[in-house]
């Protein structure tokens, strides 16, 4: 699991750079300042669930369990909050109207909130280091 783990982390990076490199030179000429900063948060919160993925698949600190299930709370609220963001941000440019999937961001929002809240729990269990 923490192969997997890790080389999704490394791809969500890869694919957060691109995104935005891209629509920092790409997209800065035809989308409006609002859906440029709307789609930077997009690629912010994958870069942060990156990172995180990339902790959780070398920690020692959570269980198998735990990190599976972190794992596909992140994949998948990553998905549904940064990929309907990025969608919403370009529908002027895509000319595609994702305003029927905008119910998935705050959706997926609560998946990421959850990872993180079952990392901390699983902290909160660590017997306390006496040094």
């Amino acid at each position: 699991m923490n192969r997997t783990i890790l080389i999704t982390a490394a791809v969500l990076g890869i694919i957060a750079i691109a995104l935005g490199a891209f629509a920092a030179h790409g997209l800065k000429e035809v989308l409006s300042i609002e859906a440029q900063q709307t789609f930077e948060t997009g690629v912010r919160y994958q870069m942060y669930h990156a990172i995180m993925l990339l902790f959780v698949g070398g920690t020692t600190f959570l269980s198998v369990k735990s990190k599976k299930t972190i794992y596909y709370l992140v994949l998948i609220g990553v998905v549904f909050f940064s990929g309907s963001i990025y969608g919403l941000s370009t529908m002027d440019l895509t000319g595609l109207n994702f305003k029927s999937i905008g119910f998935i961001t705050p959706i997926g929002g609560m998946l990421l909130i959850l990872s993180w809240t079952l990392m901390l729990l699983n902290f909160l269990k660590l017997k306390r280091d006496n040094s």
